[in-house]
């Protein structure tokens, strides 16, 4: 059994107090740390429940409109609740989708939306304590490179770590462009793009994020865009339902007849962050939406691709994945 301290926090300034302590993290659905937990690979020494703050603070866990008509999404919103909100699914169907395919009934039910976006690879090897990793113990080495790796990341690799990013809401985010509220230690709020929260994994594969100790994600912010009316996330995986994306494509277009007036491309199951692919977007923006235009944009978003053994395979899926997907949303 791991012993660690329990702590109900009771006000947002407290939670941020707690949080800068050593080997301290959140948990609100827990739905990624108490899984970590019970294998071995996170051992906190205290453990802070931020589910009471929403009590203090409704908008914790509220979807408001902002100026303009973009959506204010509190972190401690359940993934359920943001799925099938009327504003998300009529605006922003990419990011209802995205949600929609993640994991099970179940656990929408309890995960929330901060939780979700910094949620950890399920890489088997940062998963199994047996097995070297440098994302669980810097230094040690990368078991996937030369191991199974099938499922790892083809983008935003190096020679220290190949583990894919789990998520898909994040690569929703990261197309769209949203915008992440935080209250720090300090208990000032700043605001950054979601797309900086991630970091490559260069030499230090351990460091994912760029939270500081105590850190607190309070809001999703998400930008008015003509073009995430007209949107599509698409997953492809192993089975149905229930499973990791082996690729999937977050996709926004602004069409003037069938010329391309805006377009956001997120790619997910590919790569070790949220990835956003400005080069597919640079290819599309300004041409007709034909099928000779999606395929040159799925060329330019997967020409940096660095495969494995195991994951060659992803290039070609990812391709036609997002060419699937631009042909579907603009049909």
């Amino acid at each position: 059994m791991i012993d660690f301290e329990y702590v109900r926090a009771s006000d947002v300034e407290a939670a941020m107090r707690a949080g800068a302590q050593p080997s301290t993290r959140f948990v609100a659905g827990g739905t990624n740390l108490i899984d970590l937990m019970k294998l071995n690979v996170e051992r906190p020494a205290r453990v802070i429940d931020i589910n009471d703050l929403a009590r203090r603070d409704p908008s914790l866990s509220a979807i408001t409109e902002l100026p303009g008509g973009g959506l204010r999404i509190g972190a401690l919103a359940r993934m359920r609740d943001v799925a099938w909100d009327a504003r998300v699914r009529e605006r922003y169907p990419l990011v209802s989708q995205s949600l929609l395919l993640a994991a099970s009934g179940q656990l929408r039910n309890m995960a929330t939306i901060g939780g979700n976006v910094i949620q950890r690879t399920r890489c088997p090897y940062f998963r199994d304590t047996a097995m070297p990793c440098n994302k669980r113990e810097p230094g040690s080495g990368c078991s996937a490179i030369a191991g199974i790796n099938r499922t790892e990341a083809i983008l935003g690799t190096s020679e220290h770590c190949i583990a894919t990013y789990p998520g898909d809401f994040g690569v929703a985010l990261a197309a769209l462009g949203a915008t992440l509220r935080l209250r720090g230690a300090e208990n000032a709020e700043r605001a950054i793009a979601f797309a900086a929260l991630h970091v490559l994994p260069g030499a230090h594969p351990e460091r994912e994020t760029v939270l500081r100790p105590g850190d607190l994600i309070t809001a999703i912010e998400l930008p008015v865009l003509t073009a995430a009316r007209r949107s599509l996330y698409l997953k492809v995986r192993d089975r149905a339902s229930y499973a990791f994306a082996l690729a999937s494509a977050a996709v926004a277009v602004e069409l003037q007849g069938r010329t391309i007036r805006d377009a956001r491309v997120g790619l997910g199951g590919v790569a070790t962050i949220p990835w956003r692919s400005r080069e597919a977007e640079h290819a599309l923006i300004g041409k007709s939406a034909t099928t000779q235009t999606f395929q040159a944009a799925a060329e330019a978003a997967l020409a940096g691709a660095r495969p494995h053994r195991d994951s060659a395979f992803k290039v070609m899926l990812a391709k036609r994945t997002l060419v699937r997907a631009l042909t579907e949303v603009t049909a």
